[in-house]
């Protein structure tokens, strides 16, 4: 019990460091500089410069829907520290709108904020949690949708905000600088989480692998191939849950199997390519 709460105080104020360079991105670098980095915080500095209400405020009434939306989806496990993620995003951007931008520079603010959005989408990520908006979108849109890609997905929606920023300042620049603020945000969260490998193939061998299995379907969108296998030493059949995932969602999987089976056996290792849906094409050549 005592590590469980310990652990939970941990992801918490990881959470909570996470807002607070989250909102320093948004309020010192971004905002006042009129670059929107896609998702609903994109939308959020668009709908500002036509309503002036906070910005903050506005991601908070913009994700209100999609937060009941997921809730009603994945439940409460699922939500609960995103809702805590959000409030927290929402005080902070409206604190650190006071004090304006840090730099004029367009270069250095798209960067820079760029940088700590995706430093701040690490840490929150690695404490099971997500920011909204777009993330839940993503996963509702996959549960009924599963043959179109999480990545066109998401830059789909990005690429909408960055045209609709160019439309609403009248200014390519700016819309240019949001395309690298995104580009910088998945780089340095890619780098943070899982350095440069592809992807992940993860062997599990648990004493309850229909419980991690319906977990990975529900929580991670993603499911296992379930190979029969006997111990040699104890001559008993057991099912090892073969796992091919993304590398920004092992962090959650590895907790999934730790909180269903903390005996359990895994092997971990890197996967430079893998082909088939939702993936590479098998039928696409290479260059």
């Amino acid at each position: 019990m005592e590590k469980e709460v310990a652990k939970r105080v941990k992801s918490y104020v990881i959470l909570t460091a996470a807002a607070v360079i989250y909102a320093a991105a948004i309020s010192l670098f971004l905002d006042p500089n009129n670059i929107a980095p896609g998702g609903v915080t994109g939308i959020s500095i668009l709908v500002n410069r036509f309503t002036k209400i906070p910005t903050g405020t506005v991601n908070m009434l913009i994700n209100i829907p999609i937060v009941l939306l997921g809730l009603w989806k994945f439940g409460w496990r699922f939500i609960f520290s995103t809702m805590y993620v959000l409030a927290l995003i929402t005080v902070f951007i409206n604190t650190f709108a006071a004090h304006g931008a840090v730099t004029s520079d367009l270069l250095i603010a798209s960067v820079l904020g760029g940088a700590l959005i995706g430093v701040a989408l690490a840490l929150v990520f690695k404490a099971g949690a997500t920011t909204g908006g777009i993330d839940i979108i993503v996963k509702v849109v996959r549960t009924r949708r599963r043959h179109i890609k999480t990545n066109i997905l998401f830059l789909v929606f990005d690429s909408t905000v960055i045209l609709a920023s160019w439309l609403v300042f009248q200014d390519l620049t700016v819309a240019f600088y949001a395309g690298i603020a995104v580009a910088t945000d998945s780089i340095v969260m890619d780098k943070i989480l899982y350095g440069s490998d592809e992807a992940k193939l993860v062997y599990v061998i648990s004493t309850k692998p229909m419980q991690v299995k319906q977990r990975l379907f529900d929580e991670l969108d993603t499911t296992a191939t379930i190979i029969t296998a006997r111990g040699a030493y104890t001559n008993e059949p057991k099912e090892v849950l073969m796992i091919v995932t993304r590398k920004q969602m092992y962090p959650r999987l590895e907790e999934i199997v730790k909180d269903e089976d903390t005996s359990a056996f895994m092997i971990v290792s890197s996967a430079s390519e893998i082909f088939g849906e939702g993936y590479k094409d098998i039928t696409m050549e290479k260059i």
